[in-house]
């Protein structure tokens, strides 16, 4: 899974930077004049929109909430108690709970996908989901890969779903669940998973993608398939790809 800039610093110096950064925010728009809930409000912001650099789930608490919780212990600012649910509420739109069950937000590597083309041929004007796409990395990978193929992607968080739209004017980007979205009338779905949701991935492919398209997985193997080829990021990361079959008759 690619890290960021950020992420390769020896922690915990990405946690401190971030907390240092919305310190600074918090400062300079307390002195501008603003209410102190809207300098707190950006100051949060900061930290939780950082956090989607973290590595992983408990670095990425501990980079959003460092600030809020640093505020409250020094005293600084009195504030309503109720304001110390906005750290909550903001991390809660970006990582809806029920998102925690599939893959946390981890970037496609850059030109993860260049090969991908030549192993898995589609059609001009080829239908693939990016089910899953967070910021948009996924879908810029697949667009260098398949520049005439229409994309689109699904994202469950809305704040997620809006920045990747902004980052892929060129794909429809839509909010909702991977899991009740149909897939059947796509020609080739990609998964940033995790190893525990691929069978969950796996049934549903083959429940709902028609004969010939196909399923791409970055990183984790779909074991209850037999892949029709296993291509390497530049990364060193394993692609896998899975195509679909007739269902046996009867």
């Amino acid at each position: 899974m690619s890290n960021s800039t950020l992420d390769r610093l020896p922690w915990p110096l990405p946690a401190v930077l971030v907390w240092a950064g919305a310190w600074g925010v918090f400062v300079l728009l307390a002195r501008a004049g603003p209410d102190a809930l809207v300098a707190l409000g950006a100051a949060c912001a900061f930290g939780v929109v950082a956090s989607m650099l973290g590595r992983n789930w408990w670095r990425r608490l501990m980079i959003a909430l460092g600030f809020p919780l640093s505020l409250a212990v020094s005293g600084v600012v009195s504030l309503p108690a109720w304001s110390w649910l906005l750290p909550l509420l903001m991390l809660l739109l970006i990582y809806p709970l029920n998102a925690w069950r599939d893959a946390p937000l981890f970037p496609t590597p850059k030109n993860a996908l260049n090969e991908l083309a030549a192993h898995a041929p589609l059609a001009l004007n080829a239908l693939i989901l990016d089910a899953g796409c967070g910021l948009g990395d996924g879908l810029k990978a697949l667009r260098g890969a398949y520049p005439q193929a229409r994309l689109h992607g699904l994202e469950w968080s809305w704040p997620l779903r809006a920045l990747c739209a902004l980052r892929c004017p060129w794909a429809r980007v839509r909010q909702g669940d991977i899991w009740q979205a149909d897939w059947s009338g796509y020609d080739l779905v990609y998964l940033f998973q995790r190893p525990e949701s691929m069978s969950r991935a796996v049934g549903k492919a083959c429940a709902e993608l028609k004969p010939g398209a196909w399923l791409v997985s970055l990183e984790f193997e779909a074991t209850e398939l037999p892949a029709q080829a296993r291509l390497q990021a530049p990364d060193g990361r394993p692609i896998w790809l899975y195509k679909m079959v007739p269902k046996p008759a009867g």
